[in-house]
């Protein structure tokens, strides 16, 4: 073989090579995360109840604005606070207590958004998938990601709030901190125009980083303060992406 075509015939192998490995990276960027929090999943006994009756008010439409969630965000339960920032403006609860990502996903898959079209849809999510070794911050954040990828797509006109996981447990802690981590992966949706991110957990604690069971009675859910303090904190943002402001 002449050095001319032994030339040739290495750069050849070179670039098959490099061309391997560039496709070889894109399919593994392109492949989705597959763990228990992306995986949709309903649950047994008088949950699914509750999740049918948010599908019986979502055809009941005139629904502005939903609060989606777990037990933090079920504790609202048409209490004064809710009262006075969201019944005017036609606010609808779909929190259950326990629920993990994959359950939302689960929910909206199967009809919690049916028929309604919302301004605004505030989550928050993800300190149930935090317990012990179930997932990771990165997979926590990998459901969070999941979740409003699935609301975007069922309500493109729709805006999303996404709040950090609130903080918990009476001092910082371990789980508080894969919380924080899997909130700071999960900010990275926010585009200014659709989504939005907003970090009020410093609201609930001391200045020495401590929760008072005067905002969370078991450091986890909060009181009738805590509910205020959370009204407070995401108004000026809720006026705004309700289009309150124009």
């Amino acid at each position: 073989m002449s050095s001319r075509r032994f030339r040739f015939s290495v750069r050849c192998f070179y670039v098959a090579v490099a061309l391997t490995a560039f496709a070889t990276s894109f399919g593994q960027a392109e492949e989705p995360p597959r763990h228990s929090a992306v995986t949709p999943a309903p649950r047994p006994g008088d949950w699914m109840k509750l999740h049918e009756s948010f599908n019986e008010r979502a055809k009941q439409g005139d629904v502005e604005l939903v609060f989606l969630g777990d037990s933090i965000t079920q504790g609202w339960a048409d209490n004064d606070t809710w009262k006075k920032y969201y019944v005017r403006r036609h606010a609808a609860n779909f929190g259950i207590g326990g629920d993990r990502t994959q359950h939302v996903l689960w929910r909206i898959e199967h009809g919690n958004f049916d028929g309604i079209k919302p301004k605004l849809v505030v989550l928050m999510i993800g300190t149930n998938n935090s317990n012990g070794s179930d997932n990771t911050a990165e997979e926590i954040a990998d459901g969070i990601k999941a979740i409003v990828g699935q609301l975007r797509e069922k309500l493109p006109d729709t805006k999303v709030l996404l709040l950090a996981i609130f903080p918990r447990g009476e001092q910082p802690n371990p789980q508080r901190e894969k919380n924080a981590k899997a909130s700071e992966l999960a900010s990275k949706l926010a585009d200014g125009k659709h989504v939005f991110y907003l970090d009020i957990g410093p609201k609930f604690l001391a200045a020495d980083g401590s929760l008072s069971a005067d905002i969370m009675p078991d450091h986890l859910h909060l009181s009738s303060r805590g509910y205020e303090i959370w009204a407070e904190a995401i108004e000026p943002q809720v006026k705004k992406l309700l289009g309150e402001n124009e």
